[in-house]
């Protein structure tokens, strides 16, 4: 091939890549003009779609956006039942009644009206409602019934919000009759947001049995003010909480006795309404309803028939002391009186009573008049696990009161277990013993008996003062020395005490349980004094549930039993949740020689008891204690049987009530028989039974 031709191929070939340059280039353009066009058509269709949601779908988007949140709105449970301990009977139950609620269907609020033009306010609608409302509950409702005027319907509708969220119904009026129930029911398009809700109202037994124990119930928006438990549910948030934990204001719960303590058990699980709330917490619709779960039923230990005898005893007791003079004289201020009765084996407690009482169904709504409170206000503690007040005019001894002479059993104890005498050593008594510096103070016995040889026993038996003070006062002083400050005998004094129960809980399954007045412990006087002071009863006030489980420590020979107030927990069908066992919280080691000592010396004499057909250990007692400037005499009485086989162990208590075998004793002896009748205290009921 020559050169020309050559020269001419390559000039071809260089113009056929040039004109594949240009084409590449002007595919390049082209396609980055196609690209920012695209993106120039996307963007323009984002800003139109935007420009329609802001100014022309607004309105409907808000309204979508209002129904996307929901919230769970409690329905109360079924309370369960409290029985007694026969199961028979019904100490404490719920029946249903029909209430009306409303939940309002739009904003009321003071609020919400500020901000509506003049031709959109909605207050003339809620004002017609209400009127309208009241007019119809009160033409139906019964005259014997609750009366609502328009101003106390919108109290309860709380448009403000000051009590309710918005979604949250009101309650408006409950135990609805039939003629109210049937209306609201048919006229419901009338009435918007008006719901008959059915709900349950507490009764307790009207024969008044143990009214304290068991308690009363009251509206959670007051209990959550001053009950610690429903105050923690309150601060809890509702996000927190599980749906069937949430309380609803209105609900009424338990506020005291078995109904608080046992409040989780006996209330069971809320159901609730999930229902879609806007923003402002205004009600869209209803999503769905899950019921609520019937609570658990408590199978108490008390036994109605020994309890109603307790109770008939005290009352009957004081009414006699009023009327028969005892040491010369009326005791015309003995108005209260406290009694447990608790078996020694399984720390049962059969009967408590704290009277005078009241009628507890006047808490059945969970709520009750300032005028009925007045009057019950005294008589609702409950004086056998607390400290209370008599409730009289002027200074009074309260219901936990000095244990007088029933400590001598322990004080002896203690003196033998400090080996401080021997089981058989003999004191002679001389009426008076001598104590302080040289000799300036003294004690003497009671109406100043001299009663010359005794032994630890015949101390016991005899109640003399002397003997505690120069056997064990003084002598337990002495043995022990001050470690910072505190003697250490005050000490060792200090934990026999709490070892009986004296100066603890009893750790008995109710609220608020006092833990008496360790007056021993005080600085205010001398150590000597105080050990010498305590060592007959003068220095540590508590309650007769104490004395009860301090009595049962004697029987059993050193097991502290706890009391219980509740045998067991079942379902709504029957079924074990729980049941209780006997629990021994501590045990205290004598030697036998010491117990049969102590026990053999719990033989006081005792009138009341003349006749009685079990052999019995007890202890009277005469507490006398400073109230405002006089002097006052209380009846305590602690005793268990029979003593060789122990069943039952009794406390009583009767402030004011002068000695306590006179006092105290006749109430005892009352309660052992209703015992005896039901239970047996040889294991055999005595009551005949009823022909089959």
């Amino acid at each position: 091939m020559d050169r020309g031709s050559l020269d001419k191929k390559f000039s071809f070939k260089k113009k056929s890549h040039e004109e594949n340059e240009e084409t590449q280039k002007k595919r390049t353009v082209y396609r980055t003009n196609l690209l920012f066009f695209s993106v120039f058509v996307l963007f323009a269709i984002i800003i139109t779609r935007l420009a329609v949601l802001q100014f022309v779908q607004s309105a409907e988007l808000k309204e979508q956006q209002q129904s996307v949140n929901t919230k769970n709105v409690p329905l109360a449970p079924r309370r369960g039942t409290i029985y007694d301990s026969t199961g028979l009977v019904k100490l404490a139950y719920s029946t249903p009644v029909q209430s009306l609620y409303v939940t309002l269907p739009k904003d009321y609020s003071k609020r919400a009206e500020k901000d509506r033009k003049p031709g959109k306010k909605l207050l003339p609608e809620f004002n017609a409602f209400v009127e309208k409302l009241a007019v119809k509950l009160n033409e139906l409702g019964s005259t014997e019934g609750e009366q609502l005027d328009v101003e106390k319907i919108k109290e309860r509708l709380d448009k403000d919000y000051t009590q309710y969220r918005g979604f949250t119904p009101r309650l408006v009026k409950s135990d609805l009759n039939r003629e109210e129930i049937a209306y609201f029911l048919e006229h419901r398009q009338e009435f918007p947001g008006v719901e008959v809700v059915e709900e349950s109202v507490r009764h307790y037994d009207p024969d008044r049995v143990a009214v304290q124990t068991i308690g009363y119930m009251y509206k959670f928006k007051g209990a959550r003010t001053n009950r610690p438990k429903y105050k923690e549910i309150y601060q809890a948030n509702s996000e927190v909480l599980r749906p069937e934990q949430v309380y609803s204001e209105s609900e009424t719960v338990g506020y005291d006795g078995l109904e608080l303590q046992y409040q989780d058990e006996l209330r069971g699980k809320n159901g609730y309404k999930t229902i879609e709330v806007n923003p402002r917490s205004m009600p869209e619709g209803i999503e769905s309803i899950t019921p609520p779960k019937k609570g658990y039923h408590l199978y108490s230990t008390i036994n109605k028939e020994i309890q109603q005898k307790t109770e008939q005893a005290i009352v009957d007791q004081l009414r006699w002391l009023h009327t028969h003079p005892v040491s010369g004289k009326l005791h015309g201020d003995a108005t209260t009186g406290f009694a447990v009765a608790m078996e020694v084996e399984t720390g049962n407690v059969v009967a408590m009573a704290s009277m005078p009482d009241y009628d507890s169904n006047v808490w059945k709504t969970g709520s009750t008049s300032p005028s009925v409170y007045d009057e019950i206000q005294h008589k609702m503690g409950n004086g056998t696990i607390k400290s209370v007040p008599s409730g009289k005019a002027g200074p009074h001894p309260e219901s936990s009161v000095l244990l007088g002479s029933t400590i001598k059993p322990l004080t002896v104890l203690i003196g033998l277990k400090e080996n401080l005498f021997s089981p058989g050593q003999t004191y002679l008594d001389t009426g008076s013993a001598y104590y302080g510096k040289n000799r300036s103070s003294r004690v003497g016995n009671s109406s100043g008996h001299v009663y010359g040889p005794l032994t630890p026993s015949k101390a016991i038996e005899f109640s003399s003062n002397t003997f505690m003070v120069d056997m064990i006062g003084k002598p337990l002083y002495d043995k022990y020395g001050s470690n910072a400050g505190m003697h250490q005998g005050i000490d060792v004094w200090d934990k026999y005490m709490k070892e009986f129960g004296l100066g603890v809980p009893t750790e008995v399954d109710l609220p608020g349980e006092w833990a008496g007045r360790l007056e021993y412990t005080s600085k205010h006087e001398s150590a000597l004094t105080r050990l010498v002071q305590a060592s007959f009863g003068q220095q540590g006030k508590y309650t007769a549930m104490q004395l009860a489980q301090y009595t049962t420590v004697l029987a059993t020979k050193g097991k502290r039993m706890q009391p219980h107030l509740v045998g067991k927990i079942v379902d709504d069908q029957g079924n074990l949740v729980r049941d209780f066992k006997p629990k021994v919280l501590n045990e205290v080691a004598f030697s036998d020689t010491y117990w049969n000592t102590v026990i053999r010396g719990m033989a006081t004499d005792v009138k009341a008891f003349n006749g009685f057909p079990y052999d019995y250990a007890r202890k009277t007692g005469t507490s006398q204690q400073v109230v405002g400037r006089a002097v006052k005499d209380n009846g305590v009485f602690i005793a268990f049987a029979p003593r060789q086989n122990p069943k039952l162990a009794v406390a009583v208590i009767i402030p004011e009530g002068g000695f306590g075998a006179t006092s105290a004793g006749p109430v005892a002896r009352k309660i052992f028989e209703a015992y005896d009748e039901v239970y047996g205290l040889d294991g055999t009921p005595k009551k005949p039974q009823a022909a089959k």
